[in-house]
């Protein structure tokens, strides 16, 4: 066998190139704990529709929903992908919302929400934070929710 190289069948090559491609291909991204899609750090939308038609289950629907309340709301919006959480913001004014996914409920946060008026109901340690809390059967006050993402909006951004 010395000098020899070892020969593949064209059905071998076949086979060896699919897995390739599998592996390069669209893969579904994984998902963390509580489902939260784990999606590579980016900007602009691509990233943040990467990240949303990767929710698993209903929060795939609170997602795209989300996501289009907020441009609705604030034309010319700046989004990311950072920390596997969609983030939106204003071109040079920081970040000031963001959105992760958790195993029962979708959580928004707002960066400066205890700014807003009426304040969004759920606590964070962090003095200025402030969270929305969607379940599943939840329904979204769509008015309250586009007043809270025009005030955020105007407030500074976190810079991250």
């Amino acid at each position: 066998m010395a000098g020899k190289t070892p020969r593949t069948s064209a059905k071998g090559a076949k086979k060896s190139a699919k897995r390739k491609t599998a592996k390069r291909g669209a893969a579904k991204p994984r998902l963390l704990a509580g489902g939260n899609p784990q999606i590579a750090k980016g900007y602009g939308d691509a990233p943040v529709q990467a990240y949303i038609a990767a929710m698993p289950g209903w929060k795939r629907d609170v997602g795209h929903r989300l996501d289009a309340l907020i441009v609705r709301t604030i034309p010319g919006v700046h989004k990311a992908v950072k920390w596997n959480s969609p983030l939106y913001g204003m071109d040079g004014e920081g970040w000031f919302l963001g959105i992760h996914v958790f195993t029962r409920y979708v959580k928004v946060a707002f960066f400066r929400g205890a700014s807003l008026c009426p304040m969004p109901p759920g606590e964070s340690k962090q003095q200025h934070m402030r969270y929305l809390d969607i379940h599943e059967n939840d329904e979204i006050d769509e008015a309250r929710f586009t007043a809270w993402v025009k005030q955020a909006s105007r407030l500074p951004g976190e810079r991250m």
